[in-house]
């Protein structure tokens, strides 16, 4: 009988993005089987993955120094508590799958001694023969040793350094590694959680376990009812995964009308120089209180600046809502930016106080599986920074391409960016282009896209001063792309 994987367990185990699977089962080239996938047609599709034949003591040796047991060996482990219930779970799974075997060969074993004797005293009868004969050959053919599907090995191996939790009833999935708990493992996969202080405080990330086994990683404040324990509730932040398989009922935010109005006093981080014309300003959250926000969202920063009436101005967050804690933004030199000004001044330093209000913005990610292009202009790609990080966590996107439009000195900013994620991932491409007018520019890069892309069916996410948006969202619109696929930040 094949072995059946989870989609999102075989792009683990053939190292490819979901999206990517999930096109090939778009494409007809991989059949889900009740929403999974079959191991022996995953090999064929990806043959690359299947190990020389060999006995399975040699065959996990391979495995263990080829790039499967690498990436096992850059995992950090879950806790002893953790590793020793997954492997007390898999070893019952085992004994009961002996018990079953053993049950099965003394029953077969039984039938062929009755037909035996049947036969000894019909010898004639053929139909005895013949079921004697199909015993016979039946129980051969199960004791013999035959190859090992490498797929469920890796799978097994998975299962102990990592959990799979699927989310009831939206039916999304993420991983548990190391010691991370639900609610810090399913934001850095990129899902629109339900949480307040992430602490154990305030409840809000209280979800209901319908299978598997939780273990808590830290105690809480919020006092759970005896009618919630009854029903199997648990804080996210102060518990893992300690099953390898984990089911959780919770609701998500659809989208920004899910995610409340906040305001929080930060700290500065860090000031950084990206240009001369450019710095990034990082800012930190308490720890008890962290930004709730989706990528491509902006937010107001109040800066109290003594002397001086409240500085306020409007930036997009250039980080991933999976790190709610430290906050990235893009600010550029701008004589009509008062907290610009400051900034460039000197008067924001390490240890400032700055209020962050919001987020504001209906840009966000779509829900779909279709490949990502990217479009923005000098300090615009702040937001497409966030998406482009959100994008990866969700591991969704077949493709993501990148084009960055340039009209200043230094408007490329973070181009080593680029390049380190050109460099470490497959599906990622960008293409700097410079030119001084925005217009312009957007015209150049619509050329470029439709000799990239035309015949593909993307999302298209841009981001930029209007003149540039609208340019290269009515070329766009020329080449035919529809106007639910555009997305202007």
């Amino acid at each position: 009988m094949s072995h059946h994987l989870s989609v999102w367990r075989a792009a683990q185990l053939v190292g490819v993005p979901r999206g990517v699977l999930q096109q090939q089962v778009r494409a007809g080239a991989l059949v889900l089987d009740d929403g999974m996938v079959c191991a022996d047609a995953l090999l064929r599709l990806y043959p690359d993955v299947q190990l020389e034949d060999a006995g399975i003591f040699e065959r996990v040796q391979q495995i263990r120094d080829e790039s499967f047991g690498k990436r096992l060996r850059e995992r950090v482990l879950p806790s002893q508590e953790v590793l020793a219930q997954r492997l007390f779970a898999q070893s019952q799974d085992l004994a009961d799958v002996r018990k079953h075997l053993q049950r099965y060969h003394a029953l077969v074993i039984g039938l062929q001694k009755n037909a035996r004797e049947w036969l000894l005293s019909r010898p004639d009868d053929l139909a005895c023969q013949a079921l004697e004969q199909q015993i016979t050959q039946g129980l051969a053919q199960a004791l013999a040793t035959e190859s090992v599907n490498v797929l469920e090995v890796m799978d097994d191996m998975l299962k102990v350094t990592t959990a799979q939790v699927t989310l009831r009833p939206s039916g999304h999935q993420f991983a548990v590694e190391g010691h991370s708990n639900l609610l810090q493992s399913g934001l850095h996969s990129g899902l629109l959680l339900n949480y307040g202080c992430g602490n154990g405080s305030c409840g809000m990330c209280k979800v209901r376990v319908i299978s598997g086994e939780v273990a808590k990683t830290q105690n809480s404040d919020y006092l759970m009812s005896e009618t919630e324990k009854a029903q199997g509730y648990a804080l996210m932040c102060c518990n893992t995964a300690a099953s390898s398989e984990l089911t959780l009922e919770l609701l998500e935010a659809s989208g920004p009308q899910d995610i409340p109005q906040q305001e929080i006093v930060t700290k500065v981080r860090a000031v950084t120089e990206l240009a001369p014309d450019t710095r990034m300003l990082h800012l930190q959250t308490p720890r008890s209180h962290r930004l709730r926000f989706l990528a491509g969202q902006s937010v107001a920063l109040g800066l109290p600046v003594p002397g001086f009436d409240d500085v306020h101005g409007s930036y997009f967050i250039a980080s991933c809502p999976c790190d709610d804690r430290n906050l990235q933004f893009f600010i550029r030199r701008n004589p009509a930016d008062a907290l610009a000004t400051h900034l460039f001044a000197g008067n924001i330093k390490p240890g400032s106080a700055v209020t962050v209000i919001g987020p504001q913005g209906d840009v966000v990610l779509s829900n779909g599986h279709r490949p990502l292009v990217f479009a923005a202009c000098d300090d615009g790609f702040a937001p497409i920074k966030s998406l482009i990080e959100h994008a990866l966590a969700l591991d969704c996107a077949p493709s993501l391409s990148l084009f960055w439009l340039a009209t200043q000195r230094d408007g490329h900013f973070l181009s080593n960016q680029c390049r380190a994620w050109s460099e470490a991932l497959d599906q990622f491409e960008y293409e700097l282009v410079t030119h001084a007018d925005a217009a312009l520019g957007a015209w150049q890069i619509a050329q470029a896209m439709r000799a990239d892309l035309f015949d593909i069916d993307c999302d298209f996410y841009l981001a930029g001063p209007s003149e540039f948006a609208r340019t290269l969202h009515d070329e766009l619109r020329s080449f035919g792309v529809s106007e639910n696929q555009i997305f202007l930040c």
